[in-house]
């Protein structure tokens, strides 16, 4: 399920670090790396198992945010003949991480990396993970490299996954980039990206898939107080995050071939998130026709316009219940991925995520013809509950996190009265439900005397907001 990240223009306010810190003390969020595995990194950082094929001839780059250390992906693409070849350099965490040593034990502890306003809290110690196996600029590093053939409608045809020595020739920034490409001054395998990007993007739109462009929440402070705003992504964020998508399709097609594998999987939504999102839709001032699915309906959204924006952020809902599905005989009875509308699997952000480590031992062993390692087939059935567990602990930090700033937002206006729409009424008792405010996008919890009237446009008065509870809680007017 993507992520809604909040951000704060400045410092974390004071009244938020307190709350911070309970939700990660709630949550058991790790802290500091145990001393054995900062140790265990250091040692590993020196003796890494380097690959033999050298490709340090293509002039890969790392498109990230600005403060990105943590660099899984390396980028670069050439014409061929009337389609493309994309190669993309995955960090190769196995070269540093043995089965079984502190690292390993202490990254399926974690399971992937989390984000707050005020720290990040890294799978793997920053000695690899911002360092070593980072694909840092001007550093012979070893990969995993995929080398796809992509033909003249954006449809991958041939896939190549195996180990090999890459040099990144630049650390990118997307604006930086965006910036470039707009002016005409980037590299060509860098307007092949913005090519394949957008072919890739129109079979996702045909074949009814959903790749949301979720936008950066970010806490503004003015003379009337906090204020929130959206940052919408760039267009180069959608056309960088259509290569690592058709990564991944190739991934699962490779799995599936070969008849084993760990896929990312997603059973169709229920009509109740359906409902919801219209409702929700309601509440924001935004029209959704009636027959549109809601493919069609969030590719037709501007992430610039800020009610768009707030929509998108929304409908991370869709991808509630994404899961991990593991086999070694035969394919799964469910393979696909309900929202992307096709297979697919986690490979290329090993840095930050711990199943990319197992797919990737997968891929190389069938794409080359060899046997899965051992330790691979032994521990891989454990993979999607420790992912599971992971995503949602992750889920929950970013929930909480929301929770507390929408209630920052409004701390100051309790005994307010505010426009909005019901989403969402409880089932066990129907005074009870979810409002959004009309304004604010806000979400709150809202009580009745009466049965709350589901998708009405409502107005509620604001009876409490606590930071340190993260809550939101209105009472119906008419």
């Amino acid at each position: 399920m993507p992520l809604q990240r909040v951000h704060f223009a400045e410092a974390v306010p004071e009244v938020f670090r307190a709350s911070l810190q309970a939700i990660r003390h709630e949550l058991e969020v790790p802290a500091e790396f145990p001393a054995e595995v900062v140790a265990a990194a250091l040692q590993a950082a020196k003796n890494p198992r380097l690959p033999e094929l050298d490709r340090t001839d293509l002039d890969f780059v790392t498109i990230d945010p600005p403060d990105s250390m943590d660099l899984d992906q390396a980028l670069y693409i050439e014409r061929n003949g009337d389609g493309y070849t994309v190669y993309y350099a995955i960090a190769d965490v196995a070269a540093f991480v043995q089965p079984g040593d502190p690292i390993d034990v202490e990254a399926r502890r974690r399971g992937e990396t989390l984000y707050a306003p005020d720290k990040r809290t890294p799978l793997h110690p920053p000695e690899l993970s911002e360092g070593a196996a980072s694909l840092l600029p001007d550093q012979v590093r070893p990969a995993v490299l995929w080398t796809i053939s992509v033909d003249a409608a954006g449809e991958g045809t041939k896939v190549v996954c195996e180990r090999a020595l890459v040099k990144s020739r630049a650390k990118l920034n997307y604006a930086g980039v965006q910036k470039d490409l707009d002016a005409g001054n980037a590299s060509e395998s860098l307007q092949l990206l913005r090519e394949v990007g957008k072919l890739r993007e129109q079979r996702e739109l045909a074949r009814g898939g959903v790749n949301l462009p979720i936008p950066d929440q970010e806490v503004v402070t003015s003379n009337h107080g906090w204020g929130l705003e959206f940052r919408a992504p760039l267009p180069v964020e959608g056309w960088n995050a259509q290569i690592s998508l058709l990564t991944g399709m190739a991934a699962a097609q490779l799995m599936m071939r070969g008849g084993i594998g760990i896929l990312r999987t997603l059973p169709e939504s229920h009509e109740d998130l359906r409902r919801k999102l219209g409702n929700t839709a309601k509440a924001l001032g935004i029209t959704w026709p009636d027959g549109t699915s809601y493919a069609a309906f969030i590719h037709g959204l501007d992430p610039k316009v800020p009610a768009h924006a707030a929509m998108l952020a929304a409908c991370t809902v869709l991808f509630r219940g994404a899961g991990y599905s593991a086999f070694s005989d035969g394919v799964p009875e469910q393979p696909e991925h309900a929202a992307m509308k096709a297979e697919y699997a986690h490979v290329t952000a090993p840095l930050r995520r711990l199943v990319d480590r197992w797919t990737a031992e997968i891929c190389v062993a069938l794409s080359a013809g060899t046997e899965v390692p051992t330790w691979v087939r032994e521990s891989m059935d454990e993979i999607p509950k420790t992912m599971d567990d992971a995503d949602r602990r992750a889920h929950a930090y970013e929930r909480s996190i929301v929770s507390m700033v929408e209630a920052g937002l409004v701390a100051d206006e309790v005994g307010s009265e505010f426009d909005g729409v019901i989403t969402e009424v409880d089932k066990r008792d129907n005074t009870r439900g979810i409002v959004v405010l009309s304004t604010l996008a806000i979400e709150g919890r809202l009580s009745g005397t009466t049965p709350l009237p589901l998708g009405r446009p409502v107005r509620v008065k604001l009876v409490e907001a606590d930071i340190a509870k993260r809550l939101v809680a209105f009472e119906l007017v008419s």
